[in-house]
This record gives C-alpha cells, sequence and structure tokens, in this order.
C-alpha cells in the first residue's frame, strides 16, 4: 500500500454561525463546533483511508475563545499519524468576525478515526508520508499520544 502525503488529507470547512447556532448570550453552542469539527476530521481521515472512517476518540476540547453570532468558523483538519487501522487528525478551528476581520484561534483537538471495509471491520490504511520537519515533529507528538491513548485503555480508564 502506498502512503500518502499530511497535504493530501487536508479539509477546510467555513460556515457562518447563525442564531440558531447560539444561545441566548449570542455564543455559538460547543456542541455545534464539536459537530463541524468530527466532520472535518471525519472528512481529512476517509481522505487519507479512502475509506469510511469513524470516531473512536475525542482527546479533549477546550474552547478558547467564544464564537459568537455572525462569526465565519473557519475548521482545518489534517491527519497527524496513522497506525495500521487508525488515524489521528488535527483539528484547528478559527472565527473571524466579518465586519473587522479580526482572526481569533478558538480551539485545536485530537481525533482519533479507524478506517471501515465493506463489512465494518477495521482495515488497514496508508502511511503517512511527512515532508517537511514540522509535519515530522507533529507525527512523532502523535504517536506519543496514541501510545498514552493504548495505556489508558490497557488500564481500563479509556
Amino acid at each position: 500500500m502506498t502512503g500518502k502525503p499530511v497535504k493530501a488529507s487536508r479539509v477546510t470547512l467555513t460556515q457562518l454561525m447563525g442564531p440558531n447556532d447560539a444561545n441566548n448570550l449570542g455564543n455559538v453552542h460547543g456542541g455545534i463546533l464539536m459537530k463541524l469539527c468530527d466532520e472535518a476530521g471525519g472528512m481529512a481521515a476517509m481522505r487519507h483511508a479512502r475509506r469510511p472512517a469513524v470516531t473512536v476518540v475525542i482527546d479533549s476540547m477546550a474552547f478558547h475563545s467564544p464564537v459568537h453570532i455572525g462569526n465565519l468558523v473557519t475548521v482545518t483538519a489534517e491527519v497527524t499519524w496513522v497506525g495500521r487501522t487508525s488515524m489521528e487528525t488535527c483539528v484547528v478551528v478559527n472565527a473571524e468576525d466579518m465586519l473587522t476581520g479580526r482572526i481569533t484561534h478558538t480551539n485545536t483537538a485530537y481525533f482519533l478515526y479507524v478506517a471501515l471495509d465493506e463489512s465494518g471491520r477495521p482495515t488497514q490504511v496508508p502511511a503517512l508520508i511527512c515532508e517537511t520537519d514540522e509535519e515530522k515533529a507533529r507525527c512523532e507528538r502523535a504517536a506519543a499520544r496514541q501510545a498514552y491513548r493504548l495505556e489508558q485503555r490497557r488500564q481500563g480508564l479509556l
């Protein structure tokens, strides 16, 4: 199976946040943002594997800044690490104030997906080709996160 570069998995979603996306204070619900993140991460994983991919783990999702009604949210995702059947994606969320042009980084999260075959069973995915020093460093950090996840699972904590 031939490997694929990180850039081949990159996905960008952009959506304007409206009143139905927010609470009565005008802040977008975290669940709306989580859904967009899972969609972008899942598409990046599927683009890499060219197979259906399902979410296994979301490491954590901390919201550093609120997203408001009228903000243009951009969610960018790419594969950062692959195992035999699993893939980690890094998902970055930015919110743009459409009137001022100010862009705020609201959060970064890591999602783990598993590729599925026609029978719905985990299936092998292509290797990840890291072309830059930054991609190699991100892959090393991702491998450490995966080792931690596996240790947590072994201990029954995940």
